[in-house]
């Protein structure tokens, strides 16, 4: 890396960048593909990754409830990968949770030794009580289905790691 690393709040101006970070990853499936009026109903989530005025990463925290929030969309430009730039955009989103009193976060990934690295261990169940899961049910929301391991995305999310952080 040449220049300064600068994390920030994401842009309706970056949501065409974040479009092709995940336009470039989920052809493999690493990351799901979204609509692009969901990335910019959802910029307020993001963080950015800026190099020399460049945005090279990004990565999204999502709120899923009172003590729970779930990463997604972390992604770097293959040009900037294993260059700690994707380890500083994990680093801000787990201390914008901490901000807002989040004491766990989950991911779906398969960067199993990336997140493991970073305090994530692998999950086998759905980390809340019947109450929360009946409250979750109710949400229109894709990722919170995939935490709750639900039937209808299940062809998304086969092969998938569910992890958890609890801060």
């Amino acid at each position: 890396m040449t220049g300064d690393l600068l994390i920030r709040p994401a842009r309706t101006t970056d949501v065409r960048t974040i479009r092709q970070f995940i336009d470039t990853y989920s052809t493999d499936g690493r990351l799901l593909s979204k609509a692009t009026v969901t990335l910019f109903e959802s910029v307020q989530e993001f963080l950015v990754a800026e190099m020399d005025g460049q945005v090279i990463g990004c990565g999204a925290l999502h709120i899923m409830w009172e003590d729970l929030a779930e990463v997604r969309t972390l992604a770097v430009d293959p040009a900037f990968t294993g260059r700690g730039v994707g380890s500083a955009l994990l680093a801000a989103l787990v201390e914008r949770a901490r901000g807002v009193g989040v004491k766990r976060v989950f991911c779906l990934t398969f960067m199993v030794r990336f997140f493991e690295a970073h305090g994530f261990a692998e999950i086998d169940d759905t980390p809340v009580d019947h109450d929360v899961y009946e409250q979750l049910l109710q949400s229109y929301d894709e990722g919170v289905a995939e935490f709750l391991g639900l039937e209808r995305v299940k062809p998304n999310t086969l092969g998938n790691h569910r992890m958890l952080a609890v801060l």
